[in-house]
Formats: structure tokens, sequence, C-alpha cells
């Protein structure tokens, strides 16, 4: 696009002065600071024409010197905040001009927008409503929100809590990692994935078929993500996770064992020591009834016991609900 001359001037000026500044750093001699101060007086030359255009659409020509001084401003805070890639100078200090002269507008005067002459509407300072003799401060100090501190409170809540069920979701997948690693680099490798020709050393351990190893991580992908949405809320449940390759009844399954298994890393994890004591329940009344006991077993009955957190890890990364534990993490 072909450009005016006073157009590559101001371009071309508002490239000398950000070079300049950048060379000169943050502590420009004194002789620097004249040479910016100069090439600054310089852009704002070409800019006179485009300056008093904006006063007079804003119509602050009564008020002529403080429109001049807020324009000149804009400028500044323009070169400071300037990106070459997104638009050209020019494009982006009309802007901040526009804003400066109108805000500029609001102080001095009433709205002068229809909108606001169609209902009689005046523009007013909160200095003048609110600030009395005695006051020293500004008056927007003087504003109270009464829903301040309860809503940065919750907010601060919202925050810490949900950094801490990423922390849990973290080191849950961890654990299941690492049984899901050590499960495979006890069982023998297959026949015929090794090529006879393959020389390496013999480890003491067996080595990892990569083919398995990107299959633990996509079930701890589908376990993490069954977590954030059942379990935390995190996310919302996807349409297609009802469709997928396992039933709502599994979901459910591998929910309530990673609710077990996130209680007990809670329950050793220094990390989450707080939120253990707050959810303990209180000590029991002395003067409360004992529970009943639980009826004795029949002889020879098997004996119920509570799954270890490896055997939930060790079903969580089953493909599907019939497979054996043997064969969970394949």
């Amino acid at each position: 696009m072909i450009m005016s001359k006073t157009t590559v001037a101001i371009e071309d000026a508002v490239t000398s002065l950000r070079a300049a500044k950048e060379a000169h750093g943050p502590a420009p001699s004194p002789r620097q600071r004249l040479a910016e101060d100069r090439l600054f007086a310089r852009i704002l030359t070409l800019l006179a024409p485009r300056i008093r255009h904006f006063i007079r659409q804003y119509g602050l020509g009564g008020h002529w010197e403080d429109a001049e001084q807020v324009c000149a401003i804009a400028v500044h805070r323009a070169i400071e905040t300037y990106d070459p890639e997104r638009a050209r100078f020019t494009t982006f200090v009309n802007w901040l001009i526009r804003g400066e002269l109108q805000g500029l507008r609001f102080r001095l005067m009433t709205d002068q927008r229809p909108s606001a002459r169609k209902v009689a509407a005046t523009t007013v300072s909160l200095h003048a409503l609110t600030q009395t003799s005695d006051d020293a401060g500004p008056g927007e100090l003087l504003i109270e929100d009464e829903e301040a501190l309860a809503q940065t409170e919750a907010d601060a809540s919202a925050y810490l809590a949900d950094n801490a069920m990423r922390a849990m979701i973290d080191s849950y997948v961890a654990h299941l990692r690492a049984i899901g690693i050590a499960q495979l680099s006890r069982r023998p490798r297959r026949p015929g994935t090794t090529p006879p020709t393959e020389k390496r050393p013999r480890l003491k351990v067996n080595s990892i078929d990569p083919e398995e190893l990107r299959q633990l991580e996509e079930r701890l992908h589908r376990n993490r993500a069954l977590v954030e949405q059942r379990i935390f809320e995190l996310s919302p449940i996807e349409k297609s996770e009802e469709d997928g390759a396992i039933t709502k009844e599994r979901m459910r399954q591998i929910a309530k064992r990673a609710a077990r298994t996130i209680a007990t890393i809670a329950q050793q994890d220094p990390r989450f020591a707080i939120m253990v004591d707050s959810a303990t329940p209180p000590a029991p009344d002395q003067h409360q009834s004992p529970a009943p006991a639980a009826p004795p077993q029949r002889p020879g009955a098997p004996r119920g016991r509570d799954p270890a957190p490896e055997d939930h890890a060790v079903r969580l990364c089953e493909g599907d609900a019939g497979e054996r534990t043997s064969r969970a993490l394949h």
C-alpha cells in the first residue's frame, strides 16, 4: 500500500526513536536524552495536523492546552507500546489520541454523545461527590466494596482447591505408572519381539515393549480424564465418553477405585496432611453406646479383605472388565 510522505516520515522517526531508546538503555546520559527529546518533538510536529483535527472533532477548542498535553501523553504511550508487526504507528496512535481526548472531555464537560443527550445524562466526578475538605486522598479510595473481601477469599480458596486437586491427580497417575512399569519390567519378553541379530547387554530386568508402554500411557490418560470428570468435576463429561469402548458401569468402578487410591495417597503424602486432618471425623462421645459387633462368620467361609492400593492400580489399568489382572497392562 502506498503511504504519504508524512506517514513515511512518522514511521521512520518512531523507528529511530525506539532504536535510540533501546541503545541508550534505562539510564541515558544528558546528551542521549536530548537526542531522544528532539526525535519526540519531531514526531509531535509531524502529528500536529492530526492532533488539531481530533481536538476540534471532540469539541475541546476551549481547552486547547490541556488537549495538546493529553495528546502528547498519548503519543508517548503509543511509542512505548507500539508493535510494528500488528499495525502501523499512525493507525495505532490515532486510537490512543482519541481515547485520551474522550477522557478529557468527560472530565471537563458533560457527556456530549447523542445517547446521553436523549436521556439528559450528565457525567459527574467522583471527587465532587465523595471528597470533602478534610479528605487528603483521592475519592476512589473512599469507595468500599462490601463484597470484595468475601469474593477475594472465595477466589483464593477455589484457586488453592484446584491446585490441590490437580496435585492429587498427578500423584495418582504417577502411582499407577510406577506400578504398571514395574509389572511390565517383571514380565518375560514375548518370543519374536527381539531380532536374533540384535546385540545388546543382558539386563537384570526384561526390557519393556514400546507398544505395551504406549498402551499403558493410553489407559493412564483415560483414567486421568475419568477422575477429573467424575470425582473432582474439573472438566465436563464429554458425550463421546459414554459411547466409548468401556461401559458406564466400568467407568463407575474405575472412579470408585480411584477415589480409594487417592484417599490412601492423601494419607501418606505430607503435602495433603492438612486436608486429611480437616476431613478426619471427630472422636465419638464416651456416653454413646458402642457400635454393634459384626456377625460371626461361618467356619471355612472366605474372609473378605480390603484390596490394597496396588490392586486398585492394577485393576484401573485394565482395558476390559473381564480381563485378568496379569494381563491388565498389555
